[in-house]
């Protein structure tokens, strides 16, 4: 399973000093890709501008209108299957529960203890979003379902390996007669659609703050929708990315939710759609546009608030830049691209994880040279072997501690040539 070793974080957005330069490798945005920071954070329609104008307005009109709902436990399975309820709006985390914590919340239940409220959004009348309790939701549904059995179960011990099916009508009745309770945002409390949109970002990104903390990525997919967020989702799908990734395939059901693409820990924090928003933040940034001074964080924030202003057409073409440039990628160096030779304990030897600070190199050299694609397919035998002379010679400069401007322009210099000297 991959892991993130600082040295591989490359936290490139965090370095002092002065602005870079307009890259030397050559590197060219596209006709408006090349962002003006300064601009993006006060144009209207930004989050923060907003944000501020709706939530300031409390001390006259505005008001978050709510209701308080049970629902039986039993009736989950169909509220959730049915057109009224949808569990994945944008703003919506990905699924992150284990078996034993959804088998500990059925335990809970069984208890009668007090299970914190759902929080729903009436986005039409008698239709509802899942604001927060997708996974408790899910959890329930999926166990009437017969999608897993019950283990780890500490008061109920006899219980562990059963299904529901599998456990006696008693018990099953006693499930089934609990409440879940629920707080309901009612439909009056945006006035429109854009204000509706906002608030129900700001409550979600509260009632999160207390529970499992939001990881970056997933404050930004709540709190900055638009078309480039939505763009580094799609593109996240990308089989190439996700097998260079070391990321397993969608499965269609979460019948078998193991052996899915929502048990990797980079999907259930999404931190596979940061590695795509990584990739167009470092293009810019390499590009001159490094926005105001701030970690790779507020940077990463920054980028996607002003790439969401992104027009249709402009957006269409980096999404095909990022899919040929992964696709190129995995075709050249297979799937162990992002791997790096090392040398460790006296001995020069392939680390066998992808790392951050091959992939965001890799990729920008790549996407400079698809016009030379196929020539790089043809020669992948000779690059391929050459790669670890490549890291002998380079790599103490290949290294994600080292993030000034100078640094990284080398770095990316390093892979370009490398690239150009089979082209030769």
């Amino acid at each position: 399973m991959p892991s993130l070793h600082r040295r591989d974080q490359n936290d490139w957005a965090s370095t002092e000093g002065a602005e870079p330069a307009p890259s030397k490798l050559g590197l060219k945005l596209l006709p408006d890709e090349k962002i003006d920071f300064a601009a993006s954070a006060s144009r209207p329609g930004s989050l923060t501008t907003d944000k501020e104008k709706i939530v300031r307005r409390g001390q006259t009109d505005f008001r978050i209108v709510t209701e308080q709902a049970r629902y039986q436990v039993a009736q989950i399975p169909d509220l959730v299957s049915s057109e009224e309820w949808n569990l994945n709006p944008d703003f919506q985390r990905r699924h992150r529960w284990d078996a034993t914590k959804r088998s500990r919340l059925i335990e809970s239940v069984m208890l009668n203890v007090p299970i914190p409220p759902i929080f729903l959004y009436e986005a039409e009348l008698s239709r509802f979003e899942v604001m927060d309790g997708l996974q408790r939701l899910t959890a329930i549904s999926e166990f009437y379902k017969d999608s897993y059995a019950l283990q780890d179960l500490e008061y109920f011990p006899d219980l562990n390996g059963k299904s529901f099916s599998a456990i006696d009508d008693v018990t099953r009745r006693i499930i089934g007669r609990r409440y879940l309770s629920a707080v309901v945002l009612l439909h009056e409390t945006g006035k429109t659609p854009e204000e509706a949109d906002l608030l129900k970002q700001l409550v979600f990104e509260r009632i999160n703050s207390g529970g499992v903390d939001l990881t970056p990525q997933e404050s930004r997919n709540a709190l900055l929708p638009g078309r480039m967020n939505k763009l580094c989702m799609d593109l996240a799908d990308t089989p190439s990315f996700r097998r260079l990734w070391s990321i397993e395939p969608t499965q269609e059901s979460l019948e078998d939710d193991e052996k899915t693409l929502s048990a990797h820990p980079f999907y259930r924090s999404m931190y596979d759609v940061e590695l795509v928003l990584r990739f167009f933040a470092y293009r810019q940034r390499l590009a001159g546009g490094i926005g105001p001074r701030r970690n790779l964080k507020g940077y990463l924030d920054s980028y996607l608030r002003g790439a969401n202003q992104y027009n249709e057409e402009l957006v269409r073409k980096l999404g095909t830049l990022f899919t040929q440039t992964s696709d190129l990628i995995e075709q050249v160096l297979g799937e162990q691209a992002f791997w790096l030779y090392r040398l460790r304990r006296g001995t020069w030897q392939w680390i066998e994880e992808p790392a951050v600070v091959a992939y965001e190199p890799l990729m920008l050299a790549f996407s400079q040279r698809l016009t030379s694609a196929r020539a790089l397919i043809q020669r992948r035998d000779s690059i391929q072997a050459a790669l670890p002379q490549f890291y002998e010679r380079h790599g103490d400069r290949i290294d994600g501690r080292k993030v000034n401007s100078r640094d990284l322009e080398e770095r990316n210099n390093l892979y370009l040539t490398f690239l150009d000297s089979h082209l030769t």
